[in-house]
């Protein structure tokens, strides 16, 4: 998809031309971007990260007056798509939309990557995808954890996730190790199977976004009983955290994201006008509606706080998937 800025967009936001004129240090940051810019989106078409990359897309385009397309570059959890950005000219002009498997999970996953996340990419910015619920079918007699691992004790319980080493994989383990329960893992390839197999009781629980759960729980068919992070979500005021629970372990404390990233090398300048651009976006009214519409209660953070978030939470993570006995690919 390309976003061709009209003239009042140039206009409005001014030219390159107009910006060169501006002082030092200004002026290399204005040398940029002369020519159209392509975002990279690592997933399909329909998706959060893919919505992202589209809208935050059409924002950088009418403030630079440039072109910017989309490209969905799929495959084996993003490294499709984040191997093609790695090996791209570090000019700006090629951006990267991808998630934490991508760059976190994936480290794990596979016994080799085409790529390094650590390396490979400079950080522009990190996007809440919201709060992950975890819900059950409506015939658990369970409003709340310590309902569900009385009502689960003795009992075959299955849960269904959207993939191996997914966070949805992450809550079940920890709850097995961790909490007495001793559920099992029905691991599906994403989300389009698992909430239809829940809302028919085929399993007991699950976890994933809300808005791919909303239909399911719209239909009475089920209902929320925890929320990870350390905040409750602002759609689902009622239903308390796992940390309010009892449940403190930090696998619930982490989150879910999108990032943005650019190749390693790309000017400074160039990497910090992208980061206050996306920023910028996430205020916009068309960015508002989407978090809206998926249950997100926070908006884009920009490169520093993308990596306090991987130095953070990353290492959580790979520890509890290490854990998993997962036979990399």
């Amino acid at each position: 998809m390309t976003f061709r800025p009209t003239r009042r967009d140039v206009l409005r936001y001014g030219s390159v031309a107009a910006l060169a004129a501006f002082p030092a240090p200004a002026i290399a940051q204005a040398q940029w971007p002369n020519k159209p810019i392509k975002i990279v989106c690592t997933y399909p078409p329909g998706g959060l990260t893919d919505v992202f990359s589209r809208a935050y897309g059409e924002h950088i385009a009418q403030k630079t007056g440039q072109s910017v397309v989309v490209e969905n570059k799929t495959g084996a959890a993003g490294a499709i798509g984040a191997e093609i950005v790695a090996k791209s000219p570090a000019d700006g002009y090629t951006i990267m939309f991808t998630n934490s498997t991508t760059m976190v999970q994936n480290r794990v996953l596979f016994k080799k990557l085409p790529y390094d996340p650590d390396k490979d990419f400079a950080l522009v910015s990190w996007h809440d995808t919201g709060h992950l619920p975890t819900v059950v079918h409506k015939d658990v007699p369970a409003t709340n954890m310590a309902e569900l691992a009385a009502w689960a004790k003795g009992r075959k319980v299955s849960f269904a996730t959207y993939g191996i080493g997914s966070y949805a994989h992450i809550v079940i383990e920890t709850l097995n190790k961790n909490h007495g329960f001793n559920i099992e893992a029905v691991h599906y390839r994403g989300e389009g199977a698992m909430w239809p197999d829940l809302s028919s009781g085929t399993v007991q629980g699950a976890t994933g976004s809300y808005f791919a759960s909303l239909a399911t729980l719209q239909t009475g068919n089920a209902r929320i009983v925890a929320v990870p992070t350390l905040k409750r979500m602002k759609k689902v005021p009622n239903v308390p955290t796992f940390f309010e629970q009892g449940l403190k372990d930090k696998a619930f404390q982490v989150r879910g994201w999108v990032g943005s990233a650019v190749p390693a090398g790309t000017p400074t300048e160039i990497v910090q006008r992208l980061s206050a651009l996306m920023v910028e976006g996430g205020k916009t009214e068309r960015v508002q509606k989407i978090l809206d519409q998926f249950g997100i209660d926070g908006s884009a953070e920009d490169a520093t706080f993308f990596r306090k978030v991987l130095d953070e939470e990353a290492p959580v993570v790979l520890d509890i998937i290490r854990g998993l006995n997962i036979e990399p690919t």
